[in-house]
């Protein structure tokens, strides 16, 4: 059984920066065996690397490229430009006037990919500037368009997983828009769990929604816990997902599990922690949740996901483990207060236009 406390990384998100420098011209063998990574896995789309693997070849490739987004970019960002930024932001004394200054920082900086922070109706969105085409690249345009999308991916995780490192919490999403369209390998269900929320793709850019109440979460890091934090990079990035409540993360991701047709019981999850099923309750009990209460969101998340996916009720009342469809529906309604039907039909109409949202004004920050 696989262990959610020990995460992995899709091959394909090695697999692209090793193609983009082989038609460049680079030889990355010699990172791949600082990072302990066969050749041969790269032409294996549905295999997984170790966050730990895909830590040490990022910054190997960090160390020949001399940038930081490891030649995704139209231009390369300069080893500690991320550095720099982060030290901007650390004093800030909220999570929204951090993300106003790294907006309004990363101006400065060559290569560093545009954003802007915009809030309305109670949402927030960060969203990535369309990327403009490499340049000064001889790559065909199949390899520029994964070279796009891959920035993107690296910088939306980026910045939900260093929002949430700041304030110490899990930073929940409310929704994910990727601006290319829906990839084979990794399958969405992988974009799902990478950002704990249903990911829509196809975007006219990319963005990250979450409630805007969150952006008035102080920040609980120091200049001295960036400094570790940078030490350690990038491992968090690609190993970590939720922040202050770790039994809770790993019931979570044993729970998703479950969701995902793996059979996952109390026992089970109790072992992953090397505590017993009384300890594991009154764990949870103190962090202000329970096992019900986990997997009651975990299912509910899952539902959501599979209606916008096109699943039908009967689908996801066997695949979510419900006994009937019936019992299926009155759950989704009392997690919604909607029929599967009605929220299905309303998911097909909302509008994904950030017309609804004004930029923030960073006057002061």
């Amino acid at each position: 059984m696989e262990n959610p406390a020990a995460p992995t990384v899709s091959v394909e998100f090695v697999r692209i920066p090793v193609l983009l420098a082989g038609e460049t011209g680079v030889d990355l063998s010699s990172c791949l065996r600082a990072a302990d990574i066969d050749p041969r896995i790269l032409d294996r789309p549905d295999a997984r690397l170790t966050a730990d693997q895909v830590t040490r070849l990022t910054r190997a490739l960090w160390q020949m490229t001399g940038d930081e987004l490891m030649g995704l970019g139209a231009e390369p960002v300069r080893r500690g430009t991320f550095r720099v930024i982060c030290l901007t932001m650390i004093h800030r004394p909220d999570l929204g006037r951090a993300l106003e200054r790294m907006v309004d920082v990363s101006r400065v900086f060559a290569g560093v990919p545009r954003s802007v922070l915009l809030r309305g109706g109670g949402r927030a969105r960060l969203e990535l500037a369309p990327t403009p085409p490499m340049i000064g690249a001889h790559l065909s345009p199949e390899s520029a368009a994964a070279a796009s999308r891959l920035q993107a991916e690296f910088v939306l995780i980026l910045w939900h997983r260093f929002s949430a490192w700041l304030i110490g919490r899990r930073l929940k999403l409310t929704a994910v828009h990727l601006p290319f369209p829906e990839p084979g390998y990794p399958s969405w269900r992988t974009y799902d769990d990478i950002f704990g929320v249903h990911v829509k793709f196809g975007a006219e850019v990319g963005a990250l929604e979450f409630d805007e109440a969150v952006l008035a979460s102080p920040l609980v890091r120091n200049e001295a816990d960036l400094e570790d934090y940078l030490r350690e990079s990038p491992n968090l990035l690609y190993s970590e997902r939720d922040y202050g409540s770790s039994a809770s993360a790993v019931v979570r991701r044993a729970l998703a599990l479950g969701a995902s047709g793996r059979a996952t019981s109390t026992a089970d999850i109790a072992a992953m922690l090397s505590i017993s099923v009384p300890h594991l309750r009154r764990v949870l009990r103190q962090e202000g949740t329970s096992l019900g209460r986990l997997r009651e969101d975990v299912l509910r998340d899952a539902a959501i996901a599979g209606l916008e996916r096109g699943e039908t009720a009967e689908e996801l009342s066997a695949r979510l483990g419900f006994s009937e469809p019936s019992a299926f529906r009155r759950a989704f309604k009392r997690w919604t207060g909607r029929t599967p039907g009605s929220y299905r039909d309303g998911a097909s109409a909302d509008s994904t236009n950030s017309a609804a949202f004004s930029p923030i004004s960073t006057d002061g920050a």
